[in-house]
């Protein structure tokens, strides 16, 4: 296919190196010159030369720019062109969006991904889409490229709502790990010894796995930033007062991110969580 790909960031550029691996013919907009393709200087360049476009953002207001603003997405589709956000951005913007981009007379499917930077590497992403039947079959063999457990939730919007309820359940693990280990810290117990002990009961988990690890080992290179999961927990608690609803663990794990952030730990990564409760310990 003739693809545009648009967000060459952590994620997007090797999702994009492993479709022109898979023989694709990719336009690039936001490539730094790494990848074989051709670049393009604008959005609506590279939408100008594809079939299908992807984008792959850091938040709603990115994606917003890139399908609508000056030399947008938008202002060079051609009918029947098949829009793919994998970003994780609003749902309730996210329908917004599609419904401007259907008007146009083309699909959109909105297909977040969880897996982060390793997943996107080694082409096992986790991808949570929503859009039409007909466009998610569309779609379905680029996806194969790019992940493992890909999964049609509903209709457009609902895949963006599935990875709201991913980062929940991952952002409030990680800091119930965090919190379970610094106690163990606290009252004399070995961290790491307690968290192999933990791996062989109910309280296993792949969060405890990696990233129990790194809380003792207390390397945080950056696999996901503080920042970009404090985003996606402030879509949760946004759309959870759209809906009247309590969150209130979610809205708890915001606030200590925020913490983090104000520390001056936002790029480091999320199981950094740890570092933040150990430097506010009374």
């Amino acid at each position: 296919m003739r693809i545009g790909f648009v967000g060459l960031g952590v994620m997007g550029r090797p999702m994009a190196r492993n479709l022109i691996a898979a023989g694709h013919d990719l336009s690039l907009y936001r490539d730094k010159g790494e990848l074989e393709g051709h670049q393009c200087s604008s959005a609506a360049e590279a939408a100008e030369r594809s079939e299908v476009i992807i984008l792959m953002l850091p938040d709603t207001p990115d994606v917003e720019a890139a399908l609508f603003g000056v030399d947008g997405v938008a202002e060079s589709l051609k009918p029947g062109s098949l829009v793919i956000d994998m970003s994780s951005v609003s749902p309730s913007a996210t329908k917004t969006f599609a419904r401007r981009i259907e008007e146009q007379g083309c699909d959109y499917l909105d297909a977040p991904v969880s897996g982060g930077e390793v997943g996107a590497v080694q082409a096992s992403l986790t991808i949570m889409a929503g859009g039409r039947p007909e466009a998610f079959e569309r779609a379905r063999p680029l996806f194969k490229i790019l992940g493992k457990n890909i999964t049609r939730i509903g209709d457009v919007g609902a895949g963006q709502t599935a990875k709201v309820a991913n980062q929940i359940v991952v952002g409030l693990t990680i800091e119930a790990v965090a919190e379970a280990l610094l106690f163990a810290e606290a009252a004399g117990a070995d961290p790491a010894i307690v968290r192999a002990a933990l791996m062989g009961g109910f309280a296993s988990s792949r969060v405890l796995e990696v990233h129990g690890e790194r809380m003792i080992n207390e390397s945080y290179e950056p696999g996901f930033r503080i920042r970009l999961h404090r985003k996606d927990l402030s879509l949760a608690v946004q759309a959870a007062a759209e809906l009247d609803l309590a969150l209130p663990n979610t809205a708890a794990t915001q606030q200590l991110m925020n913490a983090a952030i104000a520390d001056g730990d936002g790029d480091l990564d999320h199981s950094a969580l740890h570092k933040t409760l150990r430097r506010n310990r009374s």
